[in-house]
């Protein structure tokens, strides 16, 4: 049987990345969409490949002892591949919506199929960072190519002030990252986790140098995952971004935030208060994300505050320390989050990005209906979608831990979230339509939507296979 190394893995993404791009400029007669769809297989190729890596080594060693693959990082590599690939397609539909509105960006648009492949490599290294100075150049590689692809309709100036808010918090946040490892540093002398981890167990390190520097790690990575109070960027950039870029920001930089969060709370928790100060912001986050969520109509800044309180509930599985619990949930995340802007980006181009947009959708387009009922079930937590899993998964764990607020403000605000996702349900199935018009679906688009919705409903009804992926 071939066996394959798994740095191989983010290397062939980012060989395939660069090919692309270089094939771009020199093939300006090509189509555009041949760059998409061969980022799509290339992906695929790529995902095949990553179920015949050598299990020999959990960890390698030399040069590569910053880099890990242990059943954490595998999984997650597997999972941002599948999330890049159902974006590209995403991007396919997108396409007619940028040229639209900006006729320039059509010449440009294998650069827009081009850098999520370079977002996907940035990921899966980030997956597998276990030293700090691995984890900063990953997350920015990651944070330089959403910059790209935050503000790719440059004529857009909504999309423009996103971009711009987006590259200021961003930057904002990568400075208090590299100001809490340079403390960490100070304080142990070290920037791998597993040796930080030896150096806060043997009792002989400044403890006060050490906290402040963890706090200031928490603060970047808070940036990145949408953590109450560093979420004021969210809305207004969600809103602003491309919808496939949107989609991208929620799940794939969202999941791989959480990886590295749980890797480097491994060893702070020892630090004193960690735990609570981690409680406390999972708590916040909860309940700002569903409370201001309520009033809203536009659907992207409504996926883009419930973002907020997925965060939140994320947070108290990361706070009981339960990585299966937390990896089952963003499972869950992935496939309703993407589920629901898949449907958004068809929709939009007809009725734009509004709830009322929906009206009647049941009746001009049945099959992209019952999808966002899926996934609006799902997000909501209702039972047999992976979606009500992923919350009872966390709530168990935090039950677990004695964290009786975690659960009691958990419970509260998933109601506070059944009125905001079934807004979109009343709306299509009992609101009159304005539009008759048929809605056209393509058929990998159709095809993709099928599988997550059966996804969605599978691990609803039986959740063993991702519990028990990271057994492996």
């Amino acid at each position: 049987m071939i066996a394959i190394r798994a740095p191989y893995l983010e290397i062939a993404v980012l060989v395939l990345g660069i090919t692309i791009l270089l094939l771009e400029t020199f093939a300006a007669k090509a189509a555009k969409k041949t760059f998409a769809y061969a980022g799509i297989v290339g992906l695929t190729a790529v995902l095949v490949a990553s179920f015949f890596l050598e299990s020999s080594t959990q960890q390698a060693g030399g040069f590569w002892n910053f880099y890990t693959a242990d059943a954490l990082s595998i999984f997650f590599k597997r999972f941002t591949l599948v999330t890049t690939i159902i974006v590209l397609v995403m991007m396919v539909d997108y396409a007619p919506a940028l040229r639209k509105a900006d006729e320039s960006t059509s010449a440009n648009l294998g650069e827009f199929f081009s850098m999520p492949l370079l977002t996907c490599a940035g990921l899966m290294y980030l997956v597998s960072a276990i030293d700090f100075i691995f984890i900063f150049v990953s997350l920015e590689l990651v944070t330089i190519s959403f910059f790209v692809l935050v503000s790719f309709p440059r004529r857009n100036p909504i999309a423009l002030e996103a971009g711009v808010k987006y590259l200021i918090l961003g930057g904002l946040s990568t400075a208090f990252l590299v100001y809490g490892i340079t403390w960490i540093f100070g304080a142990t002398g070290e920037t791998n986790l597993a040796r930080i981890t030896a150096a806060f167990s043997s009792g002989k390190i400044d403890n006060h140098a050490a906290t402040f520097g963890a706090v200031l790690v928490l603060v970047g990575l808070g940036f990145k995952i949408a953590a109450v109070p560093f979420q004021m960027w969210v809305p207004d950039v969600y809103q602003g971004a491309p919808t496939p870029i949107t989609a991208f920001l929620s799940v794939g930089s969202k999941a791989a935030g959480f990886v590295v969060l749980l890797r480097v709370l491994q060893p702070f928790l020892m630090l004193p208060n960690m735990q609570r100060l981690v409680v406390l912001i999972a708590l916040l986050t909860v309940v700002y994300g569903n409370l201001a969520a309520l009033p809203q109509n536009n659907l992207k800044r409504l996926l883009g505050y419930s973002s907020i309180a997925h965060a939140g509930y994320l947070l108290i599985g990361v706070a009981c320390f339960d990585g299966r619990a937390v990896t089952f949930y963003l499972v869950a995340y992935l496939l309703m989050t993407l589920l629901s802007f898949a449907i958004l980006i068809i929709v939009a181009q007809q009725t734009g990005e509004e709830i009322s947009g929906f009206d009647g959708l049941a009746k001009r387009a049945p099959f992209l209906a019952f999808a966002m009922l899926v996934a609006m079930a799902s997000l909501a937590g209702l039972p047999f979608t992976a979606g009500f899993f992923g919350k009872f998964f966390i709530f168990v764990s935090a039950i677990a831990q004695k964290q009786t607020a975690l659960v009691a403000v958990g419970i509260v605000t998933v109601a506070c979230g059944f009125y905001y996702y079934l807004k979109v349900v009343r709306a299509m199935y009992w609101q009159p339509s304005a539009n008759d018009k048929p809605i056209a679906i393509s058929a990998l688009s159709r095809t993709v939507m099928i599988l997550l919705v059966i996804a969605t409903i599978l691990f609803g009804v039986y959740p063993q296979p991702i519990l028990n992926a990271l057994k492996h």
